[in-house]
C-alpha cells in the first residue's frame, strides 16, 4: 500500500514548515515556486544515468551512485563554490560521519541549466522565509539507489538529521521498485508521518533543527529497478568541514 504525500500549496509553504517542521510540494507546486517548467526539470533526469558508484559505503553495499556539488545562494544569485569533500560529524551521521568523502562533481550541463538555477534560488528563498534572509551554503547531491544486489538503502545511516538549516529531498525517478517509504519524526517528540514520494520532481522540505527523517529500503518489483533523488541542504554560516 502506497500512502500519498500530504501536499501543500506554495502559498502555505512557510506556514506548514513553521507549524510542523516539514512540508511537501507536488511537481506543479515546485514549478510554481521556482517559476520553471516541469519539462525542463524532467530534462535533467537523464544525468542520473551517469552517476559513478559511491565507494564510501561502510555497510559493504554497492547499491548507491552519486555526484556532489556546492554553491552559495544569496538572494537571486547562485554561485558555484570550488569542489570540496562532503563531511558530516558523527553526531549527525553515525555510519559515515567524520569522513571526508570526495564525490565526482555534478555535470556542468546540469548546474548551468536555467531550471537548476531557478530551483536553487527558490529553495533558498523558502529557507530565508523560514530562517531569515542571508547567504546559504548549499550542498547538492544526486543519488541513485538501485536494487541490482537485491535491496537498496536510501538512508543506510537510519533516521537522522543533517546538521544544516533546511533539507529539500526531490523525487526524480522511481522505477521497478517497492518500498522507499519516507518517514518524518519530531526530533524531540512522538509525532511522525509516513508517505511515499512517487511523482517526479515532488519535494519534501525539512526544518532540520526540528525533525529527523529516513527512507525505508527498496526492493525490486520484478526486474531490478532504482530510485533517483536530488537532495539540497541549506546551511547558514558556511559549509560543514571537519
Amino acid at each position: 500500500m502506497i500512502l500519498s504525500p500530504p501536499f501543500t500549496s506554495p502559498a502555505r509553504l512557510r506556514e506548514q514548515l513553521r507549524q510542523q517542521g516539514y512540508a511537501v510540494l507536488s511537481p506543479q507546486g515546485v514549478c510554481e515556486l521556482a517559476d520553471c517548467r516541469l519539462e525542463d526539470l524532467l530534462a535533467l533526469g537523464g544525468s542520473w544515468n551517469d552517476l559513478p558508484p559511491d565507494n564510501y559505503l561502510k555497510d559493504g553495499g554497492h547499491y548507491r551512485r552519486r555526484r556532489h556539488c556546492c554553491f552559495v545562494v544569496e538572494g537571486g544569485v547562485v554561485r558555484q563554490a570550488p569542489h570540496r569533500a562532503h563531511w558530516q560529524p558523527v553526531e549527525y551521521n553515525a555510519l559515515h560521519g567524520g569522513m571526508h568523502r570526495w564525490f565526482e562533481p555534478i555535470s556542468p550541463a546540469v548546474v548551468q541549466s536555467p531550471a537548476w538555477q531557478q530551483l536553487l534560488v527558490a529553495m533558498g528563498q523558502a529557507t530565508s522565509a523560514l530562517k531569515g534572509d542571508q547567504p546559504w551554503f548549499v550542498e547538492a547531491h544526486q543519488f541513485r539507489i538501485d536494487t541490482e544486489g537485491g535491496i537498496g538503502r536510501p538512508t543506510p545511516e537510519g533516521a537522522h538529521r543533517d546538521g544544516v538549516d533546511v533539507v529539500a529531498v526531490f523525487l526524480v525517478s522511481r522505477q521497478g521498485i517497492k518500498g522507499g517509504e519516507t518517514r518524518v519524526f519530531e526530533a524531540h517528540g512522538p509525532a511522525g508521518q509516513r508517505f511515499t514520494l512517487a511523482d517526479p520532481w515532488s519535494v519534501l522540505l525539512l526544518d532540520d533543527e526540528r525533525v529527523i527523517h529516513e527512507t525505508t529500503p527498496i526492493q525490486p518489483a520484478g526486474a531490478p529497478g532504482h530510485r533517483d533523488t536530488l537532495v539540497l541542504t541549506y546551511r547558514a554560516g558556511g559549509f560543514q568541514d571537519g
